[in-house]
């Protein structure tokens, strides 16, 4: 198969339908925008199911994604999409910069959620901008950042449902977004632990990537923890 594209995480490959990929997850695990890498058995094929899971449940809930169909452990096919350049962050508590930046204690709440958007550019480190910048810059224009506000908003809530119900708090969360062969806007990428911040409920034990990114312990347990909440909340 023709290789399309390999990330930090995830390659795209070619396949026999115009516009459908496949997204074949790796092991790597990374932070501080690919300064600290790492490769972790298992994590791919982690991150593939509870994507698989998660885009499932959202296409289900009339949310569309890119998703298709999962083939392998580590596999799934996808539309094929124009990216669209801009990372998108909800924060539904303050956690990670927001929280540095304000010198305030992860976790403390936010009276609504915020909406960030960050210039996908590695050789920048993917710089903050605002929506008049990204017009100014000819990069998004403004009806499409309002469009994509209110899309990772409707997104948002959806997940929060979702966690909720396996007992997970949905502390903030990064959408990327594509137009599909017709046109149309909509959730690509992945949703899983290396993309959101979900804290256990009870504990308020991280769940996600920070274990790795901050040193706290092996990302594996958690990861498989989420899987198995999914799976038996999804599947039942």
């Amino acid at each position: 198969m023709e290789k399309l594209y390999e990330g930090k995480a995830k390659a795209l490959y070619a396949t026999d339908q115009a516009n459908e990929i496949l997204v074949v997850y790796s092991n790597q695990a990374t932070a501080l925008n690919g300064k600290k890498k790492s490769q972790i058995a298992g994590k791919g094929a982690l991150n593939n199911e509870i994507t698989s899971l998660i885009f499932a449940y959202l296409n289900e809930k009339g949310i569309p994604t890119q998703f298709i169909r999962q083939v392998d452990e580590v596999s799934q096919v996808v539309k094929a999409l124009k990216m669209v350049p801009v990372e998108v962050v909800v924060r539904n508590r303050l956690a990670g910069s927001l929280a540095k930046k304000f010198d305030q204690a992860e976790g403390s709440p936010l009276k609504h959620p915020t909406v960030e958007y960050y210039y996908k550019n590695d050789e920048l480190n993917d710089p903050f901008v605002n929506a008049s910048q990204l017009s100014a810059l000819g990069i998004l224009e403004l009806e499409t950042s309002d469009e994509l506000e209110a899309f990772a908003l409707k997104i948002n809530q959806a997940l929060i449902e979702l966690f909720d119900a396996i007992d997970l708090d949905l502390i903030d969360m990064k959408f990327e977004f594509g137009w599909d062969s017709e046109g149309q806007l909509i959730l690509g990428d992945e949703i899983s632990p290396d993309t959101c911040r979900i804290w256990d409920k009870a504990s308020q034990q991280k769940m996600d990537k920070d274990n790795f990114r901050h040193d706290l312990g092996d990302i594996i347990p958690v990861y498989q923890e989420v899987a198995q909440r999914l799976r038996s909340y999804l599947t039942k």
